[in-house]
C-alpha cells in the first residue's frame, strides 16, 4: 500500500468572480521513507500540492490518503491533530522564533501535539541536535547563528514529533552551495535512521539531483514522472 495516495485531486480558488485552477487530476504515490521532489516553474501547483499534504488545506476534488487515513473525511480540527501528529514543515526562511533559544525552538512542537514529561523531552531535543551538529549552539538565538545552522535547527524542530513525513518549501533557497549539500545530507541521514518520507518543492538542482523521485509540474497538471534508482546513503 501508497504511504501517500492521491487519486485525481483538483484544488481551485475563488479570485473575485474567477474560479482559478491551481491543481487538475493530479494522481501519484509515494512509497514510505522516500526521498521525492516536485518540481516545476513558480505557478505550476507545488505550493499548492504541499498544503494538500500537509493538511493546511482540502482538496477540491478528488481523494488524498496519507498512511491509510483518508484527509477527505477529516474536518479542521481532526485535520490539524493528524498533522500534528504525522506531519513536519520545513520552511524556506526557517520560522524560527526569534525570543526562543535553538534548543526551545525545537522543544516547542512537543508542547503543541505531545504530553511528554520534561526529562523525555530534554532528551529527544538533544538527541536531535547532536545529530544535526547544532549541540554546541544550543542556548543561543536564531539572531545568533548562521543561516546554515538555522535550517540545521529547522530540520531538527521538523523531526522531533517523529513525524511520518516531512514536507520542504524550498529549504536550500536561502543557503550557499556547501551549506545546501550538509543540510541535505543531514536529511538522508534523518531519512535513513527514522524512516522518515521527505517530499520537497524546490527548485534548487542540488536537491532534485538527490531525490529518488521526481514529479514535474506544469499548469497544475504532472507532465513527468522520474524514478532514479539509488542505494541509501548515496
Amino acid at each position: 500500500m501508497s504511504f501517500i495516495k492521491l487519486e485525481s485531486v483538483g484544488k481551485s480558488y475563488q479570485s473575485g468572480e474567477l474560479v482559478v485552477a491551481a491543481l487538475k487530476d493530479v494522481s501519484l504515490e509515494i512509497a514510505e521513507a522516500s526521498f521525492v521532489s516536485f518540481v516545476g516553474p513558480s505557478g505550476s501547483g507545488k505550493s499548492t500540492l504541499l498544503n494538500l499534504l500537509g493538511c493546511l488545506d482540502q482538496p477540491s476534488s478528488g481523494l488524498l490518503s496519507i498512511n491509510g487515513t483518508l484527509i477527505n473525511k477529516l474536518n479542521q480540527i481532526e485535520r490539524a491533530r493528524f498533522r500534528g501528529q504525522n506531519i513536519g514543515f520545513i520552511f524556506q526562511n526557517f520560522n524560527l522564533l526569534p525570543i526562543l533559544t535553538v534548543f526551545e525552538n525545537v522543544e516547542y512542537p512537543l508542547y503543541m501535539v505531545q504530553d511528554m514529561p520534561k526529562d523525555d523531552r530534554k532528551k529527544r531535543v538533544l538527541n536531535l541536535l547532536e545529530k544535526v551538529g547544532m549541540l554546541d549552539q544550543k542556548d543561543k538565538y536564531p539572531n545568533q547563528i548562521s543561516g546554515g545552522q538555522k535550517q540545521r535547527v529547522a530540520v531538527a524542530r521538523a523531526l522531533v514529533t517523529s513525524p511520518k513525513v516531512v514536507l520542504a518549501d524550498e529549504p536550500t533557497a536561502n543557503l550557499d552551495s556547501a551549506t545546501a549539500f550538509q543540510v541535505i545530507k543531514v536529511l538522508h541521514d534523518m531519512r535513513d535512521e527514522f524512516g522518515t518520507t521527505f517530499v520537497f518543492a524546490t527548485h534548487d538542482p542540488k536537491i532534485v539531483k538527490e531525490a529518488e523521485v521526481i514529479y514535474t509540474l506544469e499548469d497544475g497538471m504532472i507532465k513527468n514522472f522520474q524514478a532514479i534508482s539509488k542505494g541509501r546513503g548515496e
